[in-house]
Formats: C-alpha cells, structure tokens, sequence
C-alpha cells in the first residue's frame, strides 16, 4: 500500500484534487506581498527619511557658578553623529572633606549622566600639540587691566594641565629640574634655551625682558614653563627683588594686584614659582588669598625650598592649590663639579623616595652641567619630567 506524503493537507481523498488551485492562490499572494515590500522601499529611498531615525539634540552640561546645571546646545566641535559632549567628571558625585591636619580627601561615587543614551567623553589634554606649543589656549585666558590672565577653562581644563609637558606615565625614577631667571640676562636666557634638554622646566622671572619672544621659543623647543614673582624675604628692603614685590605689609588688594601684574606678563605656564621670598612664605595671612588665586586659575605653585620656615604645604593643602617642593638647591656653589655633585644626590634622593626635584639658575656653569648631567640620566634609569608631573594635585591625589 502505498503512502500519501500530502494527505496533511487535507482529511479525504478530495484534497489531492483542491491542491493545485490552493498552490496558485499561494504564488498569487506571495508575488502581491513582493510587490508591495518592493513599492514601499522604492518610495523610502527617494523619500529619504522615510525609516531614518532623526538624530537627538547634541547638549552638553553647563554648570553654573551656583552649582546647577542646564542644558546648552553644542555647537563647536559637534560630533557627526549628533552624540552628547559630556565632561569627565559629569558621571561622578565628588566630595571633598578637610581633616584635622588639614589634609584634603577627595570621595568619588557614581551618579547617572543628565540625559539617557551614550555620550562622548571630552577628556582633559595633557600636553600641548608641539606644533602650536607658543600660542595660546585662548579659552583658558581673560582679558584683565593687566593682560590676559590665565583661569579654568569652561570645560573645566587648567593651565597647568594644557601646557605640561607630557611623561610617560612609568612609575621608575622621576626627576624634575627647574632652571630659574630666564629673562634677566638675554645671552644667558638664549643659551640656557638652546642648550639644556626639552625635559626641563625654565621658570621666567617678571623682571626680565622680553618674555614672550623668549616664553615662545621655549616652547617651541618643547620646554614645559613657570612664571616666577618677587616674594618678601627677610632682609628687605636691603635686599630688594623689585617694585612690584608681594609684601607682608601690603593689603591683600595690593598683592593681588602686583600678582596679576606679573601673571600677565607672559602665557603658557604651568604654575607660579617664588622668588626669594623667605618672609612671605612664614606668613600664612598673606600667603593665603595669594596661593588661593594661584589656585583658583589652574595653576600650581612650586617653592624652591630655600625657606625652612615656608607654610606652602599648609596654606596649600587648606586651599586646594596644586604645589610641590625642590628638594635641592644645585648650584649654591658655582663650579661644574660641585654642580654635578648635588645632581648625582639629587638622584639618590629620587631612587630613595621614587621622585625629586633640583633647582638652579641659569648661570653657564649650571646649564653646562645639567646639560651633561641629563644625557646620561637615561641611561641609569632615570626619566626627566615637567615639574607639574610632580605636583601634589589635589584633582589627582
């Protein structure tokens, strides 16, 4: 007996002879189903939004002086895709507590993003592209009676942060060296340019003259920088750093003032470093509205160690001004071999304690031997960085 492979199709023998009028109707709906998915394709292509999803709003968070936060469209530098800019810290709730020492703890938790779906991520630059290294981020400038003056930009980026010269992130031996009093003598601050290594850090002092010829060719030559200002030491007015010295007998107004002054010299900077300065330094009264400014502009302040009753590190901390300390003067003596003396403790110091860092100024004895001195350091392990590298960020504790 044989088998009917079609008999599911129906229940008698009558259903062989219906099958195919019931295949004819199938290929008829089947090729009217093809018609119309074909019609309605054509019709979305030359319509062109047809099943297009429309692209969101890009925005990015604002936040206000009070501390809310709004939504603002985006218009420079708007993605292709029409995704959201988001700073990035807009995904973090941070605290900050002060503890009896006065030590500053930063707390982060997690917190939704305002706004649903993916955003980009704008994130902080460390460094400067080498090809516009002596202009500018004019975003992190304001116009003042004093020249433009460096400040925090909107997206939260600081000076110190733009213009640092990037490490490698390794965590080896660091060290940092600053060469101090560019400015001051032209032919000593073109050599001290053209000869030390890219890896230090030149500090410019406001007394000199011109620093902005001089700030761009450091920068151009891949030096991270500092701006120093005349501080009160302890013998003056015999000895005298110049006209505009922050004193401990002037109001803070008037300091203020003499630090934009000087502040608006030049741009490019990472950070404040003092100039003499031993009085001003033991006073915590008029240091702090001074290193809070400093502070509140994005840049760090670097003392060069030479005062044992400094209060940097106290004002500092109860501030959150970014700040670091030189651990040796390097040519108290004046003579190559000294020099080269106080660059190999120097060393010793940063295996010891996995970073250091020497200050000089910009005499021939001391750029020649910091010059030698740095082209052998490599080769022993050492990495030479930008003197924000070694900055205590309370950003980055």
């Amino acid at each position: 007996m044989g088998t009917d492979l079609h008999a599911p199709l129906g229940r008698n023998s009558k259903a062989g002879s219906r099958r195919p009028g019931v295949l004819r109707l199938g290929r008829i709906a089947a090729s009217l189903c093809l018609f119309a998915i074909g019609g309605f394709s054509l019709y979305t292509a030359f319509r062109g939004d047809g099943l297009e999803r429309k692209k969101p709003v890009a925005t990015e968070q604002a936040t206000a002086s009070s501390g809310t936060s709004q939504q603002v469209p985006t218009q420079a530098g708007q993605p292709a895709n029409g995704m959201p800019r988001a700073e990035p810290r807009s995904g973090a709730n941070v605290e900050q507590m002060v503890t009896g020492d006065g030590s500053v703890v930063t707390k982060y938790s997690p917190r939704p993003r305002d706004g649903s779906g993916p955003v980009l991520v704008d994130a902080m630059q460390i460094g400067q592209d080498p090809r516009m290294a002596a202009q500018p981020n004019e975003t992190l400038l304001e116009e003042s009676p004093y020249g433009r003056l460096p400040i925090v930009g909107p997206d939260g980026r600081r000076p110190m942060d733009q213009y640092a010269r990037p490490s490698s992130g390794a965590r080896g031996v660091r060290v940092a060296i600053v060469v101090s009093g560019l400015g001051l003598s032209q032919t000593g601050t073109q050599r001290a340019i053209a000869e030390l290594p890219e890896e230090i850090t030149l500090a410019f002092a406001t007394s000199g003259n011109s620093l902005q010829r001089w700030m761009q060719e450091a920068r151009r030559g891949g030096h991270e920088i500092l701006l120093q200002v005349p501080l009160e030491p302890f013998d003056y007015p015999a000895n005298d750093p110049g006209p505009e010295t922050l004193l401990t007998s002037k109001p803070v107004a008037r300091n203020i003032e003499n630090l934009h002054k000087a502040m608006g010299e030049i741009t490019n900077y990472t950070g404040v470093m003092n100039y003499l300065g031993g009085r001003f330094l033991s006073d915590p009264t008029a240091m702090e509205p001074v290193m809070r400014d400093i502070g509140k502009r994005g840049l760090l302040f670097l003392d060069d160690g030479s005062c044992a009753q400094s209060k940097t590190a106290t004002v500092a901390k109860g501030t959150e001004l970014p700040y670091a300390f030189a651990d040796l003067q390097l040519d108290g003596q004046l003579d190559i071999n000294a020099i080269l003396q106080k660059l190999d403790e120097l060393e010793r110091i940063a295996r010891k304690n996995g970073q250091a860092i020497g200050v000089a100024s910009a005499f021939d004895e001391s750029v020649d031997a910091i010059a030698k001195w740095s082209q052998e350091a490599a080769m022993r392990g050492i990495e030479i960085v930008g003197i924000a590298t070694l900055a205590n960020d309370p950003r980055n504790p």
